[in-house]
């Protein structure tokens, strides 16, 4: 039985080389020859050999989805990257309109400041009582027109005072009877009836006409004498509101050009307290700690000092006599800082004056020596000018060829325009030379290079001439 044992292990060990063998004739792996001899030899080794083998497949048919895969993240990579750039503008462009309104907000606070600074406008003009009358009056008459009970009736025509007579007899004969039944026959009766009994009637309307018109003018005068008043008060109160508004302007234009309160020198000594004060803040703390707000405290400190006796406040008044010391030798010694300080300012300004009137004197010496070498240089000039003009033997330099044709034009232009003056002539000469073509020219230019050659020859002459005359 142990035989067949390990004749059987032996045959699991060539069972592994078969399953190698069935593998190789599948056509999944290619194994050589030394691979087969590693896999009988050492069955652990063939399996590890096998495993990296299907790793390395898997690889090969995992490798293009994996480049997909790496393609779509870059794609969303830069897609991102583009959306970051996006937001990075975004963002500052958010920034600059938060700078501008932030900048729009200083300059809109420092503008109430100053208003601020500026005290209102008040006027102090009193509104005309003329008005306020009359707006009364106006008032008055609209609730008497509301209400019906105008106290000034217009006075009724001589027809109407005769109708109502008529009526009140015909009412007391027929009271039932209706003024529409009889109003037509009323009116032909008036038709009828003669001048003289009229009369009455219509002197009545007249008199009643002329209180009415009285009364009714009387009020026209009076209307129209209070506008001309109120336009009178109007036009006074305005200009006073006029000169009012001129002074505050001025105030504020005045108030704004002031400078500025100056800031407290942070370096200056506080003054020193009084003995009250000193008391008061001693006593402070545990008066707060007893829920008492800041008017109890003043009055319950004010009423304990009061009560104090002069033995007790004395160590306040010594604490209150120490600190004045101090803050005066404090005072005394900051007083003498501000001198030096002064005194420093001073004479840092002294030393910029000197060092500016120091620069004043050499740009002044700069311009004399200027002036100077172009006085000697214009002296020496003339000086050699009137030499050369003393010696006749010397020969004139030759005109230019403007100045030869000048020459030749000019007398032909006196000679065509007698009258005309220099200046016109000058311009004439001036425009003609410039429509002269080259060719034209040339002529002129041919005798002022003759000229020339002859100064130059006779130049030469005089110059080989001149220190034989001098020897």
């Amino acid at each position: 039985m142990a035989a067949v044992s390990k004749r059987g292990r032996g045959r699991k060990a060539l069972n592994a080389v078969t399953e190698n063998d069935v593998n190789i004739s599948a056509g999944n792996t290619e194994i050589s020859e030394k691979d087969t001899i590693a896999a009988i030899l050492s069955p652990s080794k063939a399996k590890n050999a096998k495993s990296k083998k299907k790793v390395e497949a898997s690889t090969e048919t995992s490798a293009p989805a994996f480049v997909d895969e790496l393609e779509k993240l870059q794609a969303q990579l830069q897609q991102l990257q583009i959306e970051k750039s996006k937001t990075e503008e975004m963002l500052k462009e958010k920034d600059e309109i938060l700078k501008k309104k932030d900048e729009e907000q200083e300059k809109l606070q420092a503008e109430l400041k100053k208003l601020q600074r500026v005290k209102e406008f008040k006027p102090t003009v009193s509104f005309p009582l003329v008005k306020s009358l009359v707006e009364k009056e106006q008032e008055g008459k609209d609730k008497k027109k509301k209400n019906n009970k105008s106290t000034l009736k217009k006075p009724c025509p001589a027809y109407a005072l005769w109708l109502k007579d008529q009526w009140t007899e015909i009412k007391q004969e027929n009271p039932e009877v209706d003024f529409k039944e009889i109003s037509n026959s009323l009116a032909a009766k008036w038709k009828g009836i003669s001048a003289e009994e009229k009369k009455p009637y219509e002197d009545k309307y007249q008199e009643e006409k002329e209180a009415y018109l009285q009364v009714v003018g009387k009020e026209k005068r009076e209307i129209e004498a209070m506008k001309l008043l109120e336009e009178d008060q109007m036009q006074k109160t305005a200009m006073e509101l006029l000169e009012q508004y001129l002074k505050y302007k001025q105030e504020a234009d005045d108030l704004c050009k002031k400078k500025s309160r100056k800031e407290k020198d942070p370096l200056k000594p506080k003054q020193p307290m009084s003995a009250f004060f000193i008391f008061s803040n001693e006593r402070r703390a545990t008066l707060l700690a007893e829920n008492k707000n800041v008017v109890e405290v003043a009055k319950i400190t004010g009423e304990e000092w009061k009560a104090m006796s002069e033995k007790k406040k004395a160590p306040y008044e010594e604490i209150a006599r120490k600190q004045k010391e101090e803050y005066k030798q404090q005072m005394e010694i900051y007083n003498q800082k501000k001198l030096e300080e002064t005194a420093a300012l001073e004479k840092e300004e002294e030393e910029q004056k000197k060092l500016l009137k120091q620069e004043a004197l050499q740009l002044l010496k700069k311009k004399e020596k200027t002036e100077n070498i172009i006085k000697k240089t214009k002296e020496n000039r003339q000086k050699k000018k009137q030499k050369e003009e003393s010696d006749p033997n010397k020969p004139k330099k030759p005109a230019s060829s403007f100045i030869l044709f000048s020459k030749e034009t000019r007398k032909q232009l006196q000679e065509e325009r007698p009258d005309t003056a220099n200046s016109t002539i000058n311009a004439l000469i001036t425009v003609k030379w410039k429509e002269l073509s080259e060719e034209e020219k040339q002529k002129w230019n041919t005798k002022a290079a003759e000229g020339m050659a002859e100064y130059k020859k006779e130049m030469e002459e005089y110059n080989k001439s001149k220190p034989s005359t001098s020897n």
